[in-house]
């Protein structure tokens, strides 16, 4: 294969990987699923869902770590379905620069 074929293979799969990022939608939870984050690919925060059991006055503490751990682990879901999709769109081979 030619370089020129394989830059423009490369330059699709990048516009492909974008346009996957921007559709993928994962949840991260936290507290039983009483804390709920919604994340694009591009972990950028769509949503945050609380139930009103987790709503304490007294303890607001305890609701700011619940946000902070749905959050996270909606980014970690983020970077594992993008390698997942990045892998499979690769074959598993590691394109440096890629992403």
């Amino acid at each position: 294969m030619n370089p020129k074929q394989m830059m423009k293979q490369v330059q699709q799969m990048q516009v492909q990987m974008q346009q996957r990022m921007t559709d993928l939608r994962v949840e991260g939870t936290s507290g039983g699923g009483m804390v709920k984050a919604t994340m694009n690919g591009h972990k950028e925060l769509l949503g945050v869902s609380i139930e009103k059991e987790a709503v304490d006055p007294n303890d607001v503490d305890m609701l700011q770590d619940l946000v902070v751990a749905a959050v996270n682990e909606a980014a970690r879901k983020v970077d594992e379905e993008m390698q997942n999709q990045l892998g499979a769109m690769t074959g598993g081979m590691k394109i440096p620069g890629l992403f």
